[in-house]
């Protein structure tokens, strides 16, 4: 009896050390962080690059290209630490041939393990696509569609200072009033920097419905409903963007009224 006592008392021990080591490592001790992962993408994607455009018959160097990249996990909540496939990256470089969006980035999502290595996908509108021809007229497998890399968990974790803000979008496509023309639109905030804030101005012909006031948080989503009611009759309603904090649309938005 004695001796059963002991070892289930033992295996507990294993257990509750197990236990600790798995809080320890989700609550900030990981060697997976922010800044270890903007170095790392920077470097792994530029070194991609540089070799990808060779395919095409293109001279790019590492040091024109200048990838910078802000990453971030779980939204603006959590802590930006830790293993997981919800790590987010916004990298901006420079290539007169890929000229940037208007936002000036592109995101890619990374799949982080605890060996401190990951798997990243970009944009393919930036990237390209799973396969691309080269010079000598092959089809080979596009370097950057997906990739691989890893950093040593001793390298620099100061952070660098690296920011984008985030792009407010109008996420609806129709415009649907209800009998007595009330109506809503949804908002989005993506990835980036302090989320997003501002204005919206709706107007639908020539009859101004009023303004909206923005504040969301990144990586959120929001329905507002509009001051005023959608006249009857109207085709289209338009939505004019104001951001001052984060990326707004650069022109304005108009979508059909569907009743």
């Amino acid at each position: 009896m004695r001796r059963t006592l002991l070892t289930v008392l033992a295996a507990l021990v294993v257990v509750l050390g197990l236990a600790s080591a798995v809080v320890a490592g989700s609550s900030g001790s990981s060697t997976v962080t922010r800044p270890r992962l903007e170095r790392s993408l920077t470097a792994t994607f530029t070194h991609l690059y540089v070799h990808t455009a060779g395919l095409q018959g293109r001279t790019v160097s590492a040091a024109s290209l200048h990838a910078t990249a802000m990453c971030d996990k779980a939204g603006a909540e959590n802590k930006d630490v830790g293993p997981g496939g919800d790590w987010n990256c916004l990298m901006s470089w420079n290539d007169p041939d890929v000229p940037m969006p208007p936002e000036g980035y592109g995101k890619f999502e990374l799949n982080v393990h605890s060996n401190d290595c990951y798997t990243a996908s970009g944009p393919s509108k930036l990237t390209g696509f799973l396969t691309m021809t080269d010079t000598r007229g092959r089809v080979v497998t596009n370097p950057l569609f997906e990739f691989d890399g890893c950093f040593d968990p001793a390298t620099d974790n100061s952070p660098t200072g690296v920011v984008f803000p985030s792009v407010l979008a109008v996420a609806s496509t129709t415009v649907t009033p209800d009998a007595s023309g009330g109506a809503t639109v949804q908002l989005t905030c993506g990835s980036g920097d302090r989320g997003c804030a501002g204005t919206v101005d709706v107007t639908s012909g020539s009859t101004d419905l009023g303004s909206l006031p923005i504040q969301l948080a990144e990586e959120s989503t929001r329905t507002l409903r509009l001051p005023k009611a959608v006249p009857a009759g109207a085709k289209d309603v338009t939505f004019t963007v104001h951001a001052t904090t984060g990326f707004g649309p650069p022109s304005p938005v108009t979508l059909p009224v569907q009743r």
